[in-house]
Protein backbone atom coordinates (compact mmCIF):
# COMPACT_ATOMS: atom_id res chain seq x y z
CA UNK A 1 0.00 0.00 0.00
CA UNK A 2 3.42 1.94 0.93
CA UNK A 3 4.43 4.29 -2.02
CA UNK A 4 7.59 2.15 -2.79
CA UNK A 5 9.63 5.58 -3.62
CA UNK A 6 8.45 8.40 -1.08
CA UNK A 7 8.86 5.64 1.54
CA UNK A 8 12.40 4.58 -0.31
CA UNK A 9 12.99 8.47 0.25
CA UNK A 10 11.78 8.95 3.49
CA UNK A 11 13.94 5.92 5.09
CA UNK A 12 16.89 6.91 2.97
CA UNK A 13 16.89 9.71 5.70
CA UNK A 14 16.76 7.91 8.44
CA UNK A 15 19.79 8.23 10.83
CA UNK A 16 20.06 6.24 14.55
CA UNK A 17 21.19 9.02 16.93
CA UNK A 18 23.50 8.00 19.67
CA UNK A 19 22.08 6.43 22.55
CA UNK A 20 18.79 4.62 20.56
CA UNK A 21 17.78 1.48 20.36
CA UNK A 22 17.94 0.90 24.42
CA UNK A 23 17.30 -2.86 25.31
CA UNK A 24 13.60 -3.64 26.30
CA UNK A 25 11.92 -5.48 29.23
CA UNK A 26 10.06 -8.83 28.12
CA UNK A 27 7.43 -8.80 26.57
CA UNK A 28 4.46 -10.34 28.62
CA UNK A 29 2.15 -13.43 27.84
CA UNK A 30 -1.16 -13.31 25.73
CA UNK A 31 -2.69 -10.13 24.75
CA UNK A 32 -0.56 -6.69 24.47
CA UNK A 33 -1.97 -3.18 22.98
CA UNK A 34 0.41 -0.71 22.51
CA UNK A 35 -0.24 3.11 22.38
CA UNK A 36 1.98 5.86 21.31
CA UNK A 37 1.68 9.01 22.75
CA UNK A 38 4.42 11.64 20.61
CA UNK A 39 4.62 14.40 23.37
CA UNK A 40 4.24 15.73 26.36
CA UNK A 41 0.66 17.10 26.12
CA UNK A 42 -0.52 13.55 24.68
CA UNK A 43 0.74 11.91 27.48
CA UNK A 44 -1.85 12.59 30.00
CA UNK A 45 -4.76 11.33 27.58
CA UNK A 46 -3.05 8.17 26.80
CA UNK A 47 -2.13 7.23 30.34
CA UNK A 48 -5.72 7.83 30.91
CA UNK A 49 -7.19 5.43 28.45
CA UNK A 50 -4.22 3.00 29.45
CA UNK A 51 -5.35 2.85 32.98
CA UNK A 52 -8.94 2.08 32.03
CA UNK A 53 -7.52 -1.02 29.96
CA UNK A 54 -5.85 -2.24 32.46
CA UNK A 55 -8.40 -2.14 35.27
CA UNK A 56 -11.79 -2.62 33.58
CA UNK A 57 -10.27 -5.35 30.63
CA UNK A 58 -7.13 -7.05 32.63
CA UNK A 59 -5.26 -6.17 29.62
CA UNK A 60 -1.40 -5.26 29.57
CA UNK A 61 -0.48 -2.22 27.83
CA UNK A 62 2.59 -1.08 26.30
CA UNK A 63 2.44 2.88 26.48
CA UNK A 64 5.69 4.81 24.55
CA UNK A 65 6.65 8.56 24.66
CA UNK A 66 9.75 10.47 24.41
CA UNK A 67 9.43 11.62 28.03
CA UNK A 68 9.82 10.50 30.94
CA UNK A 69 6.66 9.07 32.82
CA UNK A 70 5.61 7.99 36.01
CA UNK A 71 5.19 4.40 36.70
CA UNK A 72 2.05 3.06 36.07
CA UNK A 73 0.49 -0.11 37.43
CA UNK A 74 0.15 -2.67 34.69
CA UNK A 75 1.46 -0.36 32.06
CA UNK A 76 4.98 -1.02 30.11
CA UNK A 77 6.28 2.02 29.99
CA UNK A 78 9.24 2.16 26.78
CA UNK A 79 10.27 4.92 24.37
CA UNK A 80 9.33 4.36 21.04
CA UNK A 81 11.10 2.98 18.20
CA UNK A 82 13.70 4.72 16.17
CA UNK A 83 11.41 5.10 12.31
CA UNK A 84 13.63 3.21 10.23
CA UNK A 85 12.59 -0.73 8.62
CA UNK A 86 15.41 -2.11 11.07
CA UNK A 87 13.82 -0.48 14.56
CA UNK A 88 10.73 -0.90 13.42
CA UNK A 89 10.80 -4.92 12.48
CA UNK A 90 12.61 -4.96 15.91
CA UNK A 91 10.06 -3.62 18.08
CA UNK A 92 7.03 -5.31 16.95
CA UNK A 93 8.94 -8.67 16.43
CA UNK A 94 9.83 -8.11 20.00
CA UNK A 95 5.96 -6.64 21.18
CA UNK A 96 3.81 -8.12 18.85
CA UNK A 97 1.13 -5.69 19.62
CA UNK A 98 -2.21 -6.76 18.68
CA UNK A 99 -3.19 -3.14 18.15
CA UNK A 100 -1.47 -0.06 17.50
CA UNK A 101 -3.02 3.33 18.74
CA UNK A 102 -1.50 6.90 17.66
CA UNK A 103 -2.09 9.71 19.14
CA UNK A 104 -2.36 13.55 17.65
CA UNK A 105 -1.54 13.06 14.40
CA UNK A 106 2.52 12.26 13.64
CA UNK A 107 3.61 10.24 11.36
CA UNK A 108 6.01 7.25 11.51
CA UNK A 109 6.17 6.00 8.18
CA UNK A 110 8.75 3.29 8.54
CA UNK A 111 6.88 2.08 12.03
CA UNK A 112 3.44 2.16 10.00
CA UNK A 113 4.47 0.68 6.83
CA UNK A 114 5.67 -2.51 9.48
CA UNK A 115 3.03 -2.37 11.18
CA UNK A 116 0.31 -2.53 8.51
CA UNK A 117 2.16 -5.01 6.43
CA UNK A 118 1.83 -7.44 9.98
CA UNK A 119 -2.27 -6.46 9.65
CA UNK A 120 -1.93 -4.87 13.19
CA UNK A 121 -5.43 -2.41 12.95
CA UNK A 122 -4.31 0.98 13.86
CA UNK A 123 -6.12 4.08 15.10
CA UNK A 124 -5.65 8.08 15.15
CA UNK A 125 -6.90 9.25 18.29
CA UNK A 126 -7.03 12.91 19.73
CA UNK A 127 -5.90 13.88 15.92
CA UNK A 128 -5.42 17.66 15.49
CA UNK A 129 -2.75 17.72 12.38
CA UNK A 130 -0.93 15.24 9.61
CA UNK A 131 3.09 15.30 10.06
CA UNK A 132 6.35 13.56 9.95
CA UNK A 133 8.25 12.60 12.48
CA UNK A 134 10.87 14.44 11.40
CA UNK A 135 10.52 17.18 8.82
CA UNK A 136 13.42 17.52 6.18
CA UNK A 137 14.31 19.00 3.01
CA UNK A 138 12.96 16.68 0.70
CA UNK A 139 10.08 15.22 -1.57
CA UNK A 140 8.14 12.03 -0.55
CA UNK A 141 5.93 11.50 -3.04
CA UNK A 142 2.55 9.70 -1.89
CA UNK A 143 3.77 9.47 1.22
CA UNK A 144 1.65 10.91 3.63
CA UNK A 145 -2.03 9.69 2.26
CA UNK A 146 -0.23 5.93 2.24
CA UNK A 147 0.68 5.92 5.98
CA UNK A 148 -2.89 7.73 6.70
CA UNK A 149 -4.56 4.96 4.53
CA UNK A 150 -3.14 2.46 6.78
CA UNK A 151 -5.49 3.52 9.71
CA UNK A 152 -9.03 1.56 10.43
CA UNK A 153 -10.06 5.37 11.85
CA UNK A 154 -8.90 8.63 12.85
CA UNK A 155 -10.96 10.49 14.93
CA UNK A 156 -10.26 13.98 15.02
CA UNK A 157 -10.49 16.83 17.52
CA UNK A 158 -12.25 19.01 15.56
CA UNK A 159 -13.68 19.55 12.02
CA UNK A 160 -10.50 21.95 11.76
CA UNK A 161 -8.44 19.02 12.27
CA UNK A 162 -10.60 16.57 10.26
CA UNK A 163 -9.96 18.52 7.13
CA UNK A 164 -6.30 18.56 7.53
CA UNK A 165 -6.68 14.51 7.57
CA UNK A 166 -8.99 14.56 4.39
CA UNK A 167 -6.80 17.10 2.87
CA UNK A 168 -3.52 14.70 3.27
CA UNK A 169 -4.90 11.94 1.49
CA UNK A 170 -6.85 10.15 4.36
CA UNK A 171 -10.01 8.14 3.61
CA UNK A 172 -13.54 9.91 3.86
CA UNK A 173 -14.63 7.17 5.02
CA UNK A 174 -11.68 6.21 7.68
CA UNK A 175 -12.38 10.14 9.54
CA UNK A 176 -14.11 11.42 12.27
CA UNK A 177 -15.01 14.39 14.46
CA UNK A 178 -14.92 12.82 17.97
CA UNK A 179 -13.80 15.45 19.89
CA UNK A 180 -11.05 15.51 22.66
CA UNK A 181 -10.01 12.72 24.75
CA UNK A 182 -9.99 12.91 28.66
CA UNK A 183 -7.54 14.06 30.26
CA UNK A 184 -5.36 11.59 33.18
CA UNK A 185 -7.83 12.74 36.48
CA UNK A 186 -7.25 10.31 39.13
CA UNK A 187 -9.72 10.90 41.49
CA UNK A 188 -7.83 10.47 45.16
CA UNK A 189 -8.60 8.63 48.38
CA UNK A 190 -10.10 10.09 51.06
CA UNK A 191 -11.21 8.71 53.95
CA UNK A 192 -15.13 9.96 54.31
CA UNK A 193 -15.13 9.48 58.11
CA UNK A 194 -12.39 11.73 58.90
CA UNK A 195 -13.92 14.31 56.54
CA UNK A 196 -17.22 14.19 58.22
CA UNK A 197 -15.20 14.61 61.71
CA UNK A 198 -13.32 17.32 60.05
CA UNK A 199 -16.00 19.51 58.88
CA UNK A 200 -18.18 19.15 62.15
CA UNK A 201 -14.66 20.29 64.20
CA UNK A 202 -14.03 22.93 61.68
CA UNK A 203 -18.39 24.16 62.43
CA UNK A 204 -18.45 26.26 58.98
CA UNK A 205 -15.01 27.81 59.16
CA UNK A 206 -13.45 29.04 55.79
CA UNK A 207 -10.61 27.00 54.74
CA UNK A 208 -7.92 27.07 52.54
CA UNK A 209 -5.23 24.19 51.20
CA UNK A 210 -2.17 25.43 50.09
CA UNK A 211 -1.12 21.56 48.23
CA UNK A 212 3.24 20.64 47.82
CA UNK A 213 4.22 23.98 48.83
CA UNK A 214 8.06 24.29 48.30
CA UNK A 215 10.05 25.64 50.87
CA UNK A 216 10.63 29.18 48.59
CA UNK A 217 7.29 29.92 48.64
CA UNK A 218 6.81 29.06 52.42
CA UNK A 219 6.63 32.71 53.24
CA UNK A 220 4.38 33.69 50.19
CA UNK A 221 1.51 31.66 51.25
CA UNK A 222 1.95 32.63 54.76
CA UNK A 223 1.47 36.49 53.47
CA UNK A 224 -1.50 35.89 51.86
CA UNK A 225 -2.61 33.54 55.02
CA UNK A 226 -2.29 37.28 56.87
CA UNK A 227 -3.84 39.29 54.17
CA UNK A 228 -7.00 37.24 53.33
CA UNK A 229 -7.50 36.85 57.90
CA UNK A 230 -7.93 40.94 57.80
CA UNK A 231 -11.44 39.63 55.57
CA UNK A 232 -11.79 36.45 57.48
CA UNK A 233 -10.93 36.38 60.90
CA UNK A 234 -11.74 32.53 61.71
CA UNK A 235 -9.75 31.68 58.02
CA UNK A 236 -7.91 28.49 58.32
CA UNK A 237 -5.28 27.46 56.26
CA UNK A 238 -4.29 24.00 56.08
CA UNK A 239 -0.17 23.58 54.91
CA UNK A 240 1.18 20.83 53.15
CA UNK A 241 4.97 21.08 52.62
CA UNK A 242 5.77 19.54 49.09
CA UNK A 243 8.72 17.70 51.87
CA UNK A 244 7.13 16.07 54.86
CA UNK A 245 10.28 17.05 56.51
CA UNK A 246 9.94 20.65 56.48
CA UNK A 247 6.51 19.99 58.66
CA UNK A 248 8.09 20.14 61.88
CA UNK A 249 10.90 23.06 61.67
CA UNK A 250 8.02 24.72 59.81
CA UNK A 251 5.78 24.39 62.50
CA UNK A 252 8.62 25.93 65.16
CA UNK A 253 9.55 28.82 62.62
CA UNK A 254 5.81 29.66 62.84
CA UNK A 255 5.14 29.53 66.48
CA UNK A 256 7.91 31.85 66.75
CA UNK A 257 6.11 34.30 64.63
CA UNK A 258 2.70 34.34 66.91
CA UNK A 259 1.14 31.62 64.66
CA UNK A 260 -1.27 29.76 66.07
CA UNK A 261 -0.07 26.62 65.08
CA UNK A 262 -1.56 22.64 65.18
CA UNK A 263 0.23 19.29 63.21
CA UNK A 264 -1.24 16.63 62.15
CA UNK A 265 1.49 14.24 62.53
CA UNK A 266 1.50 15.14 66.34
CA UNK A 267 -2.25 14.02 66.38
CA UNK A 268 -3.39 17.63 67.13
CA UNK A 269 -6.52 19.21 65.79
CA UNK A 270 -7.55 23.00 64.38
CA UNK A 271 -9.02 23.85 67.03
CA UNK A 272 -10.98 27.21 66.87
CA UNK A 273 -8.39 29.29 67.57
CA UNK A 274 -5.74 27.36 65.53
CA UNK A 275 -4.57 30.22 62.37
CA UNK A 276 -2.22 27.24 60.36
CA UNK A 277 -2.84 23.40 59.98
CA UNK A 278 0.43 21.18 59.02
CA UNK A 279 -0.27 18.31 57.50
CA UNK A 280 2.56 15.96 56.01
CA UNK A 281 1.07 12.85 54.73
CA UNK A 282 0.94 12.78 50.68
CA UNK A 283 -1.74 9.75 51.12
CA UNK A 284 -3.96 12.40 52.60
CA UNK A 285 -3.95 15.00 49.79
CA UNK A 286 -7.96 13.20 48.62
CA UNK A 287 -9.25 14.25 52.14
CA UNK A 288 -7.80 17.79 51.99
CA UNK A 289 -9.00 18.49 48.45
CA UNK A 290 -12.31 17.84 49.55
CA UNK A 291 -12.53 19.64 52.68
CA UNK A 292 -11.12 22.99 51.39
CA UNK A 293 -13.48 24.93 48.77
CA UNK A 294 -10.54 26.62 47.58
CA UNK A 295 -6.69 25.08 46.61
CA UNK A 296 -3.40 26.54 45.72
CA UNK A 297 -1.38 24.91 43.89
CA UNK A 298 2.55 24.87 45.41
CA UNK A 299 5.38 25.25 42.74
CA UNK A 300 3.72 27.38 41.01
CA UNK A 301 4.24 30.70 42.32
CA UNK A 302 8.47 30.41 42.65
CA UNK A 303 8.97 26.70 41.62
CA UNK A 304 9.58 24.74 38.36
CA UNK A 305 5.86 23.82 37.83
CA UNK A 306 2.96 22.34 40.33
CA UNK A 307 4.58 19.59 42.67
CA UNK A 308 0.84 17.78 42.20
CA UNK A 309 -1.54 17.71 38.97
CA UNK A 310 -4.22 19.77 38.77
CA UNK A 311 -6.92 18.05 37.76
CA UNK A 312 -6.31 16.29 41.32
CA UNK A 313 -7.95 19.29 43.29
CA UNK A 314 -10.61 19.76 39.28
CA UNK A 315 -11.53 16.12 40.19
CA UNK A 316 -12.11 16.89 43.91
CA UNK A 317 -14.57 19.69 43.19
CA UNK A 318 -11.52 22.38 44.95
CA UNK A 319 -11.49 25.79 43.20
CA UNK A 320 -7.28 26.23 41.66
CA UNK A 321 -5.10 29.10 42.69
CA UNK A 322 -2.10 29.15 40.84
CA UNK A 323 1.41 31.03 39.70
CA UNK A 324 2.67 31.85 36.71
CA UNK A 325 4.69 28.66 36.72
CA UNK A 326 2.90 25.81 35.03
CA UNK A 327 6.02 23.78 33.98
CA UNK A 328 5.11 20.28 31.90
CA UNK A 329 1.38 20.93 33.13
CA UNK A 330 1.28 23.80 30.82
CA UNK A 331 -1.42 22.55 28.19
CA UNK A 332 -3.50 21.35 31.21
CA UNK A 333 -3.85 24.70 32.79
CA UNK A 334 -4.02 26.41 29.60
CA UNK A 335 -7.65 24.23 29.36
CA UNK A 336 -8.59 25.05 32.88
CA UNK A 337 -7.98 28.81 31.97
CA UNK A 338 -9.96 28.99 29.05
CA UNK A 339 -12.56 27.07 30.79
CA UNK A 340 -12.21 30.14 33.44
CA UNK A 341 -11.93 27.50 35.88
CA UNK A 342 -8.79 28.25 37.60
CA UNK A 343 -7.29 31.52 39.13
CA UNK A 344 -3.90 32.84 38.39
CA UNK A 345 -1.88 34.91 40.09
CA UNK A 346 1.63 36.40 39.86
CA UNK A 347 3.18 37.20 43.56
CA UNK A 348 2.07 37.02 46.94
CA UNK A 349 -0.35 40.01 47.18
CA UNK A 350 -2.32 38.50 44.55
CA UNK A 351 -2.55 35.52 46.05
CA UNK A 352 -3.76 37.08 48.69
CA UNK A 353 -6.01 39.15 46.99
CA UNK A 354 -7.77 36.53 44.91
CA UNK A 355 -7.85 34.20 48.20
CA UNK A 356 -10.06 37.39 49.43
CA UNK A 357 -12.42 36.85 46.87
CA UNK A 358 -12.67 33.28 46.08
CA UNK A 359 -13.87 33.35 50.36
CA UNK A 360 -17.21 34.27 48.80
CA UNK A 361 -18.91 30.73 48.51
CA UNK A 362 -20.42 30.96 45.35
CA UNK A 363 -17.26 32.75 43.26
CA UNK A 364 -15.64 29.17 44.79
CA UNK A 365 -17.93 27.13 43.67
CA UNK A 366 -18.23 28.47 40.25
CA UNK A 367 -14.37 27.91 39.86
CA UNK A 368 -14.77 24.08 41.33
CA UNK A 369 -17.62 23.54 39.16
CA UNK A 370 -15.96 24.86 35.61
CA UNK A 371 -12.67 23.07 36.74
CA UNK A 372 -14.86 19.68 37.55
CA UNK A 373 -16.42 20.11 34.22
CA UNK A 374 -12.78 20.36 32.32
CA UNK A 375 -11.62 17.08 34.57
CA UNK A 376 -14.42 15.28 32.92
CA UNK A 377 -14.63 16.77 29.78
CA UNK A 378 -13.24 13.77 27.38
CA UNK A 379 -14.53 11.17 29.54
CA UNK A 380 -17.36 10.34 26.16
CA UNK A 381 -14.58 10.32 23.08
CA UNK A 382 -12.77 7.92 25.60
CA UNK A 383 -15.35 5.35 26.31
CA UNK A 384 -16.09 5.49 22.63
CA UNK A 385 -11.94 4.29 21.92
CA UNK A 386 -12.54 1.68 24.06
CA UNK A 387 -15.65 0.37 22.63
CA UNK A 388 -14.18 0.63 19.48
CA UNK A 389 -10.77 -1.24 20.98
CA UNK A 390 -12.93 -4.19 22.48
CA UNK A 391 -14.81 -4.95 19.39
CA UNK A 392 -11.50 -4.91 17.28
CA UNK A 393 -10.11 -7.65 19.59
CA UNK A 394 -13.54 -9.27 19.65
CA UNK A 395 -14.05 -9.56 16.15
CA UNK A 396 -16.97 -7.20 16.40
CA UNK A 397 -16.01 -4.71 14.32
Amino acid sequence: MASPLGLTLYNLGQRREPGEGASRPSRPAGRLLWLHAPGEGLVSPMRALARRLVEEDGLPVLLTAPVAMPPLPGVILQPPPVDSPVDARAFLDHWRPEIALFAGGQLRPAVMHEAGERQIPMLLVNAKAPAFLRERDGWYPGLMRSALARFRAILAVDEAAARAFRKGGAALSSVAVTGRMEEEAIVLPGLEAERTALTRLLAARPVWFAAGVIEAEEAAVLHAHRKALQHSHRLLLILMPEDPARSVPLSVRLEAEGWAVAQRAQEEEPEPEIEVFIVDNPAEYGLWYRLAPVSFLGGTLLGKGPTRSPMEAAALGSAILHGPRTGVTGPVFGRLGAARATRAVASANDLGDALGDLLAPDRAARLAQSAWEVASDGAEVTEGILGRLRAIMYGED
